[in-house]
């Protein structure tokens, strides 16, 4: 597995290794050396970059906890319940996960709280998943050219091959201190954004020293000291875990669901494009971190933000999921400007504007980002 797929990202690093970089307490990072403990030789942004474009992950196994601080109101709760992910609520909170990877075609992600276990297998074309509360278990067949699992970030590598693709001219890259990570020495990535509309003040990357794999990701909030978003392993071993750990064998009395053979459905059970690839009910407004998404909401999401019950018809109830529904779209601010009217949802990270005609526009932005795209 390569833990960097934009190879492009390298073209970006002129300013970084003219060496005139300044962070924090003005110190000149652009060829930092690296902290006394650990004591590692200097390395460049540039130089790090390309160990990372350049390594290959043949087996991992490890234990990863994720925090995440986001600022969402107690609404924003519901929304995995109502679009029905069950990983949507790795957005709030703290989580233990376990990892193992051998291969494109072994994986195994296993997220474990104080009342049970649920965990997504692949082992060849099989996948499995598996919620031990429920004793539930669904089996599907991938297809012959199927990649690897679409899911929730689950690992730092993960997070940081989705941060590392928005590189572009917009982002100051730098590096940090040296640190320990889960008993390994690392070095430290600095993605900072040049745009001081984005949310986002930094996103710092750990690699290992030896294997050059992201061993934690975090993600700084304008304003704030401590990361809103953090994944991280406490446990990491780089040996190929055995073959057993990808095969499921359903506990007894599990009730076992088949569905269809090259059915392509994330983890959840909804289908899923290939990530870049471009859905055509969306665009975008602006380029880098204050890239601007912009939907077209469906009749019952826009009767919703609109302050009306989705999916219900006169004189018909509206059932359980658009009760939630509008429960979540009712809970969120009102606005208006010369743009028009709606919701908005902010977070120390990001801002969703849901508009009365019908939009929905998100951003790791200012709301005030959001208002200029819907007005234009």
């Amino acid at each position: 597995m390569s833990v960097l797929k934009n190879r492009a990202v390298l073209r970006w690093l002129v300013p970084v290794t003219a060496g005139v970089a300044v962070i924090g307490g003005g110190a000149a990072v652009g060829t930092f050396a690296a902290g006394a403990d650990p004591a590692l030789p200097p390395r460049t942004a540039a130089q790090l970059l390309e160990d990372l474009r350049t390594s290959r992950l043949d087996g991992l196994s490890g234990t990863v906890v994720q925090r995440a601080d986001l600022g969402l109101p107690p609404i924003a709760g519901l929304v995995g319940q109502a679009a029905g992910n069950e990983l949507a609520s790795l957005v709030s909170g703290t989580h233990t996960l376990r990892v193992w990877y051998a291969g494109p075609e072994r994986q195994r992600l296993a997220l474990v709280d104080t009342l049970g276990e649920r965990d997504v297998l692949r082992d060849g074309r099989d996948v499995w998943t598996w919620d031990s509360r429920a004793n539930t278990a669904s089996h599907r067949k991938l297809p012959a050219d199927a990649k690897d699992l679409e899911s929730a970030p689950a690992t730092p590598a993960d997070a940081a091959d989705r941060a590392l693709e928005a590189i572009d001219p917009s982002t100051a890259v730098t590096v940090g201190r040296s640190a320990t990570v889960a008993g390994r020495s690392v070095y430290e990535l600095v993605l900072t954004p040049r745009d001081r509309d984005s949310l986002v003040h930094q996103v710092r990357v750990a690699l290992d020293a030896k294997e050059h794999v992201p061993l934690r990701f975090e993600v700084l909030a304008d304003g704030v000291d401590e990361p809103a978003f953090e994944v991280a392993f406490t446990q990491v071993d780089f040996r190929t875990p055995d073959a057993d750990q990808f095969r499921f064998n359903p506990p007894p009395g599990v009730t076992v669901k088949e569905e269809p053979a090259g059915d392509e459905r994330g983890p959840a059970g909804r289908q899923h494009r290939e990530r870049g690839e471009a859905d055509p009910d969306v665009r975008t407004v602006g380029t880098g971190w204050t890239t601007v998404l912009v939907a077209k909401l469906d009749a019952a999401g826009a009767a919703g933000a609109a302050g009306g019950k989705p999916g219900a018809k006169p004189g018909e109830a509206a059932g359980p999921d658009a009760d939630m529904m509008a429960k979540v779209l009712g809970g969120l601010q009102r606005v208006s400007g010369d743009w028009g009217s709606g919701r908005l949802l902010t977070g120390k990270l990001f801002s969703v504007l849901l508009t009365d005609d019908g939009r929905v526009l998100a951003g790791l932005v200012r709301p005030e980002r959001l208002y200029q795209a819907a007005k234009g």
